[in-house]
């Protein structure tokens, strides 16, 4: 039986450590490799031979919205997985657009996870039923798209940490960029969703759930 390799992408190394504790119990055969941020995920990827990527959003300069749209250019065929801390509301139909095979929650079961990457291996995607109506819809054009639909990934990130009242300097040090950066996408944010300041991003994530 062939080895089944599967590439951890989580800035966490207790989060990596028990990913592959389950992995390992519940799946023969399968090799797992480790990265802690995005530079170190696409240069594994790079070395290649992986079946499956599980992909954590949050990471430290680039982000895992980064990493999945490089690794769906580079190599469109591999199955991603994202597994974050965010209630899917916040970044699923995001990612799913993309190109992620599915999305979970690391409140998700250890078994759901391994059949999620079953699903994944036989060229299926893991979703919600709920999720799934959600996507059917926005990508049907049912519904007119929001604001923050437009926004780029970066931006996007931005804006969701400014809702949750953190100041441009702490976001630059979370994400390894300049103040003057984050300023810059702050205000690409206010210009493309017509807003004046940051109360009004708040309200705005608050009522669309972007934010808790």
């Amino acid at each position: 039986m062939a080895m089944l390799k599967i590439l951890l992408v989580d800035d966490h190394a207790v989060v990596r450590r028990g990913l592959r504790q389950i992995l390992e119990e519940e799946i023969a055969g399968v090799a797992c490799g480790e990265a802690c941020d995005a530079a170190e995920a696409l240069s594994l990827l790079a070395e290649g031979g992986w079946d499956v990527l599980i992909l954590d959003i949050t990471l430290p300069g680039q982000s895992g919205l980064d990493v999945l749209r490089q690794a769906k250019q580079k190599w469109p065929d591999l199955p991603v997985l994202v597994l974050s801390m965010h209630p899917e509301d916040q970044y699923a139909l995001r990612v799913l657009k993309i190109g992620a095979a599915g999305y979970m929650t690391k409140e998700t079961a250890p078994d759901e996870l391994v059949r999620a990457i079953r699903e994944v291996l036989d060229g299926g995607q893991y979703i919600s039923s709920s999720l799934a109506e959600k996507l059917s819809g926005s990508l049907g054009g049912k519904a007119p798209a929001l604001p923050h639909e437009g926004l780029s990934d970066r931006e996007y990130e931005v804006l969701r940490k400014i809702s949750s009242g953190q100041t441009v300097g702490q976001i630059a040090d979370e994400l390894c960029l300049s103040v003057k950066t984050i300023s810059t996408y702050r205000s690409r944010v206010l210009q493309k969703m017509s807003m004046a300041n940051n109360s009004e991003l708040m309200a705005y994530a608050l009522r669309h759930e972007l934010v808790h």
